[in-house]
């Protein structure tokens, strides 16, 4: 079977690596790929070196959050262009895997009932977008999967709940490490991933100023990069406050694992999250989460327990989180890492998600069935 995906970014972020790991999936059931994308860059990178096939489609940029009238302009303009692309390149696919929102219109126009149409939905819809989204996954008829209730629960009262899909995101193991938490040591807090506001990068350095007094020898890291727009006013924002803090501000890093070697809490200050690989990534490291209970992270991080939720999305209420960690003592801190540890390796490998998707894709196009052993049922809810 050959399948046929599209992604709306070049970069890469969540849900581009979340791509990867479903077109490995594909490549190991012994299916082909090919994979659409705006242009050059480390994705499509990285699928050519799996080998696979990518063709370029135009797809803004746009900007994050409420949108100009020049981007729907833009938006209509490129529609046409991606309809054109996509049917050219239908013939003998046997399926469309829409990899986040933006591209979903076009796929659902161009396939109509040439090929199921399966959309992976990563983030939470909102406005014009989730009224598009709700049209075109109608149109298409279109499998859904989430990678959290948390996202799929708008979408539910408008379609049949038989078409979707809870599939969590699974990472790789991260090398767990149990760590000391000793008293009086230097504590290293920090957050990893894409700067931009809804990531809550002011949130983080506005804790660091109300904790700088009571935790003299805590340092506060900060890694990462702009992605997908232009994100630099915000970052040079964050640099400012930061100014005089004891913040640290390390480049982004292809290997998470040794970012997190180095930490000794990860916050996830996000007020916009469909699930957070990085949240998963430090439950297999070792690394208690402190995190607004925003979007699907309630459903990996309970408080306490697997993690440190906060009571709102303050930056009082972070530095109140943080302060409440770091005073729960080594003893806590150890058995909420361990808890998440085993988390994780109940529902989040890397191996647990790729059969899922695999088992997915069998069940819309079930002569593509490759003979296995065992099989891994599909959660709805």
């Amino acid at each position: 079977m050959r399948i046929l995906f599209l992604d709306q970014f070049a970069d890469l972020g969540g849900a581009q690596h979340a791509l990867l790991d479903t077109v490995d999936a594909v490549l190991k059931a012994g299916w082909e790929a090919r994979v659409l994308l705006p242009g050059p860059g480390p994705l499509m990178d990285a699928l050519r070196a799996r080998r696979v096939p990518t063709n370029e489609i135009p797809c803004g940029p746009y900007r994050s959050g409420s949108k100009p009238a020049s981007d729907f302009v833009r938006f209509a303009l490129d529609l046409r262009r991606q309809v054109r692309i996509i049917d050219e390149l239908l013939d003998g696919i046997g399926l469309v895997y829409v990899n986040g929102p933006r591209l979903l219109p076009a796929a659902a126009l161009a396939a109509r009932s040439r090929a199921p149409v399966v959309f992976h939905l990563h983030s939470h819809l909102r406005g014009s977008a989730l009224r598009l989204a709700r049209w075109s996954m109608w149109r298409a008829r279109a499998t859904v999967v989430g990678c959290s209730n948390s996202v799929l629960d708008p979408l539910r009262p408008h379609l049949a709940e038989s078409s979707f899909y809870v599939i969590p995101n699974g990472v790789r193991d991260q090398g767990f490490r149990t760590r000391a938490f000793e008293e009086g040591r230097p504590l290293r807090i920090g957050m990893i991933g894409r700067i931009a506001p809804e990531k809550g990068q002011l949130e983080f350095v506005a804790a660091a100023a109300l904790l700088r007094d009571q935790f003299p020898r805590a340092r506060f890291v900060i890694c990462g990069a702009p992605l997908f727009s232009a994100n630099g006013s915000y970052f040079e924002s964050v640099r400012a406050r930061a100014t005089n803090l004891p913040v640290e501000f390390v480049a982004w890093q292809s290997s998470v694992s040794e970012v997190l070697r180095d930490l000794d809490l990860l916050v996830v200050p996000s007020r916009q999250e469909g699930m957070g690989r990085v949240v998963l990534e430090a439950f297999s490291a070792g690394v208690p989460v402190i995190a607004f209970p925003a979007g699907g992270i309630p459903e990996a991080v309970i408080d306490r327990v697997t993690g440190f939720l906060t009571q709102d999305f303050t930056p009082a209420a972070l530095a109140l989180s943080i302060h409440d960690a770091i005073g729960a003592g080594p003893e806590t801190l150890r058995r909420i890492a361990s808890n998440a540890r085993e988390t994780w390796a109940r529902r989040y490998t890397l191996p647990a998600y790729r059969e899922r998707i695999r088992n997915l894709i069998e069940s819309l196009q079930p002569d593509s069935r490759p003979a296995r052993e065992t099989e891994m049922p599909l959660p709805r809810r």
